[in-house]
């Protein structure tokens, strides 16, 4: 089923942290997809389940990793579900900064819902900015919706918006968005050419 926008900007996801952040409703119900010229905003509810934290200043290295810091604690954040380009990789340097942009606007701190630890020792988790409307971006979806990372179907099964990402990247694919503006090369494949 192909969708079109006619609008240019990204598209609200309604209803779709609700899902992210409670699990509740995991897999039996379709985003709702409506066009709007604002980044992808899901409402906050008191009964979502989430960790607050705070990001580590001058720690986005690339679309999908980031460290944040709570007291004296410290994790390195892998993003569930997402590969984005690597910095020396076309698009890699334009992907970081657009999540340093999305992250600004919540002045630093992140919701973050987390899914496992990876073989690194990282914890794999959806993450989520808070905007002055008390609204949630959600950053996995964004960065894919916006043209920035790939689905990365491989590892997004464990996520709870894992089934969001295929339409979002189909969506920025379509529109030509970010990456998609040209031929781009997947992230792992990227990696074991360049090894």
């Amino acid at each position: 089923m192909k969708f079109k926008t006619l609008l240019n900007g990204a598209v609200l996801f309604i209803g779709l942290g609700l899902a992210a952040f409670s699990q509740l409703n995991k897999g039996s119900e379709r985003a709702q997809f409506s066009q709007t010229s604002q980044s992808t905003v899901v409402p906050v509810t008191p009964e979502q389940k989430f960790e607050r934290w705070q990001l580590k200043p001058g720690s986005i290295y690339d679309g999908d990793t980031l460290r944040v810091i709570r007291g004296a604690e410290e994790l390195k954040i892998r993003f569930c579900g997402i590969d984005a380009p690597e910095k020396k990789q076309a698009g890699g340097i334009e992907s970081r900064d657009y999540l340093r942009s999305l992250v600004s606007r919540g002045n630093g701190e992140l919701l973050l819902v987390p899914i496992e630890k990876d073989r690194y020792g990282r914890t794999v988790a959806e993450l989520y900015v808070q905007d002055r409307k008390k609204s949630a971006i959600p950053l996995n979806l964004e960065m894919v919706r916006a043209g920035y990372a790939w689905h990365y179907e491989r590892y997004s099964a464990n996520c709870p918006s894992g089934q969001q990402f295929a339409l979002a990247q189909e969506l920025a694919q379509e529109e030509g968005l970010g990456i998609w503006n040209g031929k781009p090369t997947a992230p792992w494949d990227w990696r074991k050419a360049n090894k």
